[in-house]
């Protein structure tokens, strides 16, 4: 079993959070523009003088795992006990010593109110005017990491791979799309007894991969997973 770290915008881990977003596409990387073969689930390179053979999913098979990463920052809440502080948790930034970390999420809301203290540039959630936290960060003090520096320690999510197969990206059936955790477009309940689901899955995927990148029609890997619940990561 291998371990890949895997980015998720917010809207979508909100939808692994909530338990409607089993499945993700991801286009197959070819150079000089090829196209390809699939054979038994994988991709065949067309035979050329420097390109040539089987290329297997990068997301991994069946069995294997890919953590999350997240647009997240660490904010520090101050404990102090007898006049000192005490510390706990990780150092994801410089602060002073005996600072407890505390690791947010952007998927989980707006960015918080966050504190600066005169004493040292370590950031808090709540005013501390003990310690001269008693005005809102300043500009540089603020604001999301991107999901591409979150470190394995900082992801709170992790995906057992369940299946893996290659279609072209407009073959996506409405289950799928749904399974995509994107929301449905209500049809009339006459003529169309189920919601709409390529058509927002059509927006998501042009929304990352640039206008009219759905109408080039490329082969993708579509990566079937689950959510490894926290209790079962630390058996």
């Amino acid at each position: 079993m291998k371990e890949r770290p895997i980015l998720f915008s917010a809207p979508m881990v909100r939808a692994i959070l909530d338990g409607t977003k089993t499945q993700t596409r991801r286009a197959v990387k070819l150079r000089h523009g090829a196209d390809v073969v699939v054979v038994d689930g994988r991709v065949w390179k067309p035979a050329r003088v420097d390109y040539a053979g089987y290329v297997d999913c990068p997301y991994g098979k069946s069995g294997d795992r890919l953590w999350v990463r997240e647009a997240w920052q660490d904010v520090h809440p101050v404990q102090v006990a007898d006049g000192r502080y005490s510390q706990a948790g990780q150092a994801g930034i410089p602060g002073p010593p005996g600072v407890t970390y505390r690791t947010i999420y952007r998927a989980d809301g707006p960015y918080p109110v966050v504190y600066h203290s005169h004493v040292s540039p370590f950031r808090r959630l709540q005013p501390d005017p003990e310690h001269g936290s008693t005005w809102a960060a300043e500009s540089g003090f603020t604001g999301w990491t991107p999901s591409i520096y979150m470190p394995r320690w900082a992801s709170r999510i992790t995906l057992e791979v369940t299946g893996v197969r290659v279609e072209r990206l407009q073959d996506i059936s409405e289950a799928d799309a749904q399974e995509e955790g994107v929301r449905g477009i209500p049809r009339s309940r006459d003529l169309y007894p189920t919601d709409d689901f390529r058509y927002p899955f059509m927006q998501l995927w042009e929304s990352i991969n640039g206008p009219r990148s759905w109408d080039a029609n490329p082969w993708v890997w579509v990566v079937e997973f689950r959510r490894i619940e926290k209790d079962r990561q630390a058996a």
